[in-house]
């Protein structure tokens, strides 16, 4: 049982310049004909950011050249792990047709998935550079950290969009229960506020894995390293949520065709 997701994932892997290809093309079929492309994507992130930062930063009380960077590095990448699982949860959904037709490894439009969202932030990004050019960089030493902490990060984007996905082929009600559990996250998590802000209430924060999970990115951007629990409990995440994604996955792998 275990050999068949192996010999999956290795072809799925095998396969990048698919799934590459295809998740980029996607991106540019969203933006066909139009003006600046796929740079929407930046201009309506950038949008966003400065709207919730007068807002928020405003009622906070909070001074805009420390704010700005640390609600922009937050924004782009929860935007990179809530649109991943969401649009996981249809991965296998919105490629029924090859996955009955062709014999193609299924965790293919998974990475499809994680590859186009990746695509995205590459465009998102460019608002914590512009942010970075008109504020400064606050610590270039722990600026470095950031590699790791991505790759990490998409190891646990990847194994919860799999698991999502899975699950959602057989309950098809899932991808809308997925949407509102992420559409909650986002509120309990610190993103628009910060993580000392609640108080007597922060261990919402402190129980809360995905308020580390974006620390572990967010931190080296705005100038700090990330903490030894914030680093322990996202690699623990990995480990472990990548064993039980490729258990899930290697029972019901043969399923998929018949579910979707």
């Amino acid at each position: 049982m275990l050999n068949s997701i192996f010999d999956d994932l290795r072809a799925s892997l095998a396969s990048w310049r698919l799934w590459t290809l295809l998740g980029w093309l996607e991106v540019r079929q969203r933006y066909a004909r139009s003006l600046v492309g796929p740079f929407w994507l930046t201009i309506s992130m950038g949008v966003m950011i400065a709207s919730i930062g007068l807002v928020y930063g405003t009622l906070f009380g909070q001074n805009m050249s420390e704010y700005l960077p640390f609600l922009s590095s937050g924004l782009v990448m929860w935007t990179l792990f809530a649109q991943t699982v969401n649009e996981g949860s249809n991965a296998y959904i919105a490629s029924s047709t090859y996955i009955r037709q062709a014999a193609t490894p299924k965790l293919l439009y998974v990475l499809q998935v994680v590859w186009r969202n990746v695509v995205i932030l590459a465009h998102n990004i460019v608002i914590v550079l512009a942010l970075f050019v008109i504020f400064g960089v606050r610590n270039w030493d722990v600026l470095p950290l950031f590699v790791p902490a991505l790759l990490i990060y998409l190891l646990n984007v990847t194994w919860i969009a799999m698991v999502a996905g899975l699950l959602s082929a057989r309950f098809r009600d899932l991808p809308q229960i997925v949407a509102a559990l992420i559409q909650v996250a986002f509120y309990v998590t610190p993103i628009m506020f910060r993580p000392d802000a609640l108080n007597r209430f922060s261990w919402i924060v402190r129980f809360n894995p995905l308020s580390y999970l974006i620390e572990v990115v967010r931190a080296p951007l705005i100038g700090q390293a990330p903490s030894a629990l914030a680093w322990g409990i996202t690699i623990g995440m990995a480990v472990v949520g990548w064993i039980v994604a490729l258990l899930l996955t290697a029972r019901y792998l043969k399923r998929i065709p018949f579910w979707v």
